[in-house]
């Protein structure tokens, strides 16, 4: 399997990808903006490319319910650091965001991934991802970002993830992105149970199977924490032990907090199946 970034190409068949979060806000979940001011970003993108991040991903706007932030806020966050990151390291950068306008200008301040929480509901984030020759995260989500989901039901949960992940797979190709730019992420925590998460980590095999590229996003969820019984500062073995179960299933871009400990469960696992 092999993942196009920019003009560089992974062969993902033995290793994992890790990509390191860069949160521009105020009110993120893990960091509560520690890393909202652009300095404070640039410090922490230092200590994660250093720590060997493959793919810095930065996002302005926090998934869940929250103040509203226009897309003029929300490019303010995103460009400078996306432009101050590509002048100073020599590292893929991806932006976290579902406006297409928003990804148009960040693949412009150098982007090569544009990492879409929404399943590309907004209806021009293809076309402009295909004319700035990007990479696509397709994530399946229930409702919308930004949107409370408290009870979540499925009649086949597997059955829909898997579907709507493959529709949206067609819809990037249809629009001229390539299957290697297409990459596929479950959404755990989006609209979904702790119970529904860990059945989707559990079944990445499956979700790896349908021939693209699957990422991880559990690093320090609320289904850890509410499986486990952990605070969120308590969260980081279980993050890691999740990152090691998602790659023997399959999953090819690991997104999380600790890139050191995450680099070190996959090159481990790495060794392994090279070994095997």
């Amino acid at each position: 399997m092999r993942l196009r970034l920019g003009h560089a190409v992974h062969d993902l068949t033995q290793r994992a990808l890790v990509m390191g979060i860069v949160n521009r806000t105020p009110d993120s979940f893990y960091d509560r903006g520690a890393t909202f001011a652009l300095d404070a970003s640039l410090a922490r993108v230092e200590e994660l490319v250093a720590a060997g991040a493959d793919i810095i991903d930065v996002g302005g706007v926090k998934a869940g319910p929250g103040p509203e932030v226009t897309v003029g806020e929300e490019l303010d966050r995103v460009v400078p650091a996306l432009e101050a990151i590509r002048a100073r390291f020599e590292v893929a950068l991806s932006v976290d965001t579902w406006r297409a306008e928003v990804a148009r200008e960040a693949f412009r301040a150098g982007a090569v991934v544009g990492n879409d929480i929404s399943g590309f509901a907004d209806p021009d984030y293809l076309a402009v991802a295909a004319a700035a020759g990007a990479t696509v995260v397709a994530t399946h989500i229930r409702l919308a970002p930004r949107v409370r989901d408290p009870d979540p039901h499925y009649e086949d949960l597997l059955g829909s993830v898997r579907d709507f992940l493959l529709d949206r797979a067609a819809r990037a190709e249809a629009a001229g992105i390539g299957p290697d730019r297409v990459v596929l992420d479950a959404g755990l925590d989006l609209g979904k149970t702790a119970e529904q998460s860990l059945t989707l980590l559990r079944a990445s095999a499956e979700l790896a199977d349908l021939g693209y590229p699957l990422l991880l996003s559990a690093s320090n969820k609320s289904f850890l924490g509410a499986t486990l019984g952990l605070e969120l500062d308590e969260r980081g073995p279980a993050s890691l032990a999740a990152a090691a179960l998602g790659v023997a299933l399959g999953c090819r871009i690991l997104r999380v907090h600790d890139v050191t400990g995450t680099r070190q469960v996959r090159d481990a696992l790495a060794a392994l199946s090279e070994a095997a």
